[in-house]
């Protein structure tokens, strides 16, 4: 049962952020912008049909990557996995922006065993075993997500903000503990480390609960992969992008789907 409660998991991870669909994967702080010598906030994760409401199933911690203004890495306190969400708390004692993030990257495979066609999810390690060895018409595909948010204590900037590189990342133009209604706010998005241009951006206000529409903004990288939105109300959004490519680094796989995801906080003015 444990088993296929993480495989399930593993492949929410993996697949609902690629596109903005019923379920959707995020990382919710009690708080984006602090102060004091012992501030903590406490971060929601889950999987849900509302934002931000848990009502499917948790997030997996195992894949969380918090990192300090400073660049280092730091650790969870209080982890739990329930039902429908996990949780943590997070000692901000560090002056700059904290980035909390869900990296997750793993296999999507397509394939028929005697006539009838099957689905296949998990690790790259675990490819091999997983497909039948009579298996015919196998399609691989390479899966990356990033789901993250941020937190700052006084001033907002430092290292954790630097992208790493590897899959869709966001980089603030505009600061994450600096966005306020009626105000643009300006990102930039990387693939790779490189511009991410092209792709769209969709932003929704969350408390999708109470409304009867997702209300979604939408926008577009330019040649620079920056994109801007002008946030009418207060709350907080879930802004996700995706993408496809032949960039692999799987020899089995034949093409990568990639997604970003973020939580930012827009306070009003």
């Amino acid at each position: 049962m444990k088993h296929l409660f993480v495989r399930a998991a593993l492949c929410a991870a993996l697949v609902m952020p690629f596109a903005v669909q019923a379920h959707k994967m995020w990382l919710v702080p009690s708080a984006t912008v602090v102060s004091g010598d012992d501030a903590w906030v406490t971060v929601d994760a889950a999987v849900s049909n509302d934002l931000y409401y848990p009502d499917h199933f948790p997030a997996q911690l195992d894949n969380l990557v918090i990192t300090a203004p400073d660049g280092s890495p730091v650790k969870p306190e209080n982890p739990w996995t329930g039902k429908v969400r996990s949780a943590f708390d997070l000692p901000v004692k560090e002056a700059g922006t904290y980035r909390i993030a869900l990296v997750n990257q793993g296999l999507f495979a397509n394939y028929e065993v005697d006539g009838q066609k099957k689905r296949w999810r998990g690790k790259a390690d675990e490819l091999k075993a997983g497909i039948p060895a009579n298996a015919k018409n196998v399609q691989v595909s390479e899966m990356a997500s990033r789901v993250e948010t941020f937190v700052t204590q006084g001033k907002p900037g430092g290292d954790a903000l630097k992208p790493t590189g590897k899959g869709l990342e966001l980089v603030p133009v505009t600061q994450p503990g600096d966005l306020v209604t009626g105000e643009k706010a300006t990102f930039q998005l990387l693939l790779d480390g490189k511009p991410a241009a092209g792709l769209k951006v969709t932003a929704i206000n969350g408390a999708t609960r109470y409304r009867n529409a997702q209300e979604e903004q939408d926008t577009q990288t330019d040649k620079d992969g920056r994109f801007t939105f002008a946030f009418a109300n207060p709350g907080m959004y879930w802004v996700n992008a995706n993408t496809e490519d032949k960039k692999t680094t799987v020899k089995e796989a034949t093409q990568r789907r990639v997604a970003y995801t973020a939580t930012l906080e827009v306070l009003p003015q």
